[in-house]
């Protein structure tokens, strides 16, 4: 194939698919993999003032996410002492830099969950709590509770309130991911329904105002996103995601199966998901289109599969298993390795739709996309703006190994459908 002819976004798919055969742990080789993965992190990322901006995201915090993480598998028990210990390294820094004048007089970042200080108290929690450092989690567990008045007004950004990296639906992801974790609320309940009803209302008078296609809608920076970093799919799961809510009030269940079912709608016939309004109506060309977790499949799936385990309906399995062929033939991508907009991501799909199905072809496939990686070929591919964080880098592509290992439990960094 002629460099001219080579597709843009992504590396042709000629990797074996699935024939039927068991497929063998290989333990000893991924725990090595990702264990190597992970000492790379460790090696390269720096923790001076601009390491630390950017959250779980693309900072520190993300780094420490990591080590916690993979200090909870069995596989890598023998290391996990050290990899605790580099994650409270990791997240003194993270706390350090939250505390400084500068990044505490940003109100708004202070509940920004993926992007800010939020995130970075939650993570402290729950590595504090594993620690045996039962003060200082519930110290970071009160800092965290105390920041969800910023975010309780309906239009508390001017750049959009709702979405999963500094908006509401990134707070309501740290009460979930704190509750998984700690089994403890945050919250109580009445005000985690205020916060709800902001994200409700605030997608209504969106919708209303600017006259959408579907009954809840939202914005960030003016684009009216669909997808799971800045959009409408994240901004739905995380109400799913209280179950509570959502089946306590008839016309908010409505408006947001109404609101599901409209991205089910515009679900391309490849299986791809529009990466906002303007792209439904003004498709991409096929080669142009976006197969990130951020914008597209990857990320939409995660809805689809809760919506899916909310109301068994088989259209959003269905939607879910179309996407994955389409991430099967597409998701090699260039950008690198992460889970944001890299391979990582990619990976992550096919291990939801194993969980889903328990259909080994998606472990198969997950592995496959894994073994690239190590690949002569894959050295072509871009290095991220910040190769060793969490979601653009290889701090998150040390979770995804790890849960290579542990396929029936992987979850998706922070971010979890089930």
């Amino acid at each position: 194939m002629s460099s001219s002819s080579k597709p843009k976004r992504y590396f042709v798919n000629t990797l074996p698919d699935y024939d039927g055969a068991p497929i063998p742990l290989e333990r000893e080789l991924w725990v090595e993999r990702c264990r190597d993965t992970v000492q790379r992190v460790f090696t390269h990322q720096g923790t001076g003032f601009d390491d630390c901006d950017g959250g779980l995201y693309v900072g520190v915090a993300g780094v420490a996410f990591m080590a916690h993480r993979v200090a909870q598998s069995p596989h890598f028990a023998g290391d996990r002492a050290r990899l605790l210990t580099k994650a409270q390294t990791y997240l003194g820094h993270a706390l350090s830099y939250c505390d400084q004048p500068q990044v505490r007089a940003d109100r708004a970042m202070q509940s920004a969950f993926l992007l800010g200080s939020a995130g970075v108290w939650a993570l402290a929690a729950v590595v504090a709590n594993e620690v045996g450092r039962s003060d200082d989690c519930d110290n970071f567990l009160a800092r965290y509770a105390a920041v969800a008045d910023i975010c309780m007004p309906v239009k508390f950004l001017d750049c959009g309130s709702d979405e999963m990296f500094v908006g509401r639906a990134g707070y309501l992801t740290g009460l979930l991911y704190l509750r998984s974790r700690l089994g403890r609320e945050v919250l109580p309940d009445e005000k985690v329904a205020l916060l709800l009803h902001s994200v409700v209302q605030s997608g209504r008078e969106y919708a209303k105002k600017h006259r959408s296609p579907c009954p809840l809608m939202y914005a960030y920076y003016d684009v009216e996103y669909l997808g799971a970093a800045h959009g409408l799919s994240s901004i739905l799961m995380t109400l799913l995601h209280f179950p509570w809510f959502v089946a306590g009030d008839q016309a908010v269940e409505r408006d947001i199966r109404a609101s599901v079912d409209f991205l089910l709608h515009v679900q391309t016939p490849r299986g791809n998901f529009p990466c906002d309004l303007e792209d439904v109506t003004k498709p991409r060309r096929s080669q142009d289109e976006l197969i990130h977790w951020c914008h597209g499949a990857p990320g939409v799936m995660q809805l689809m599969a809760k919506a899916y385990l909310t109301w068994q309906d088989p259209r959003y399995l269905e939607s879910c298993l179309r996407s994955g062929q389409m991430i099967w033939e597409r998701g090699l991508l260039r950008k690198g390795p992460g889970i944001c907009h890299g391979i990582g991501g990619s990976g992550y799909a096919f291990l939801l739709l194993y969980r889903l199905t328990t259909e080994l072809r998606w472990l198969h496939r997950a592995r496959q996309f894994a073994e690239f990686m190590f690949t002569d070929e894959f050295k072509q591919a871009r290095t991220p703006d910040c190769p060793y964080s969490l979601f653009e880098g290889l701090a998150g592509t040390a979770c995804f190994l790890a849960d290579l290992l542990e396929p029936r439990s992987a979850t998706f960094p922070l971010i979890d459908p089930f």
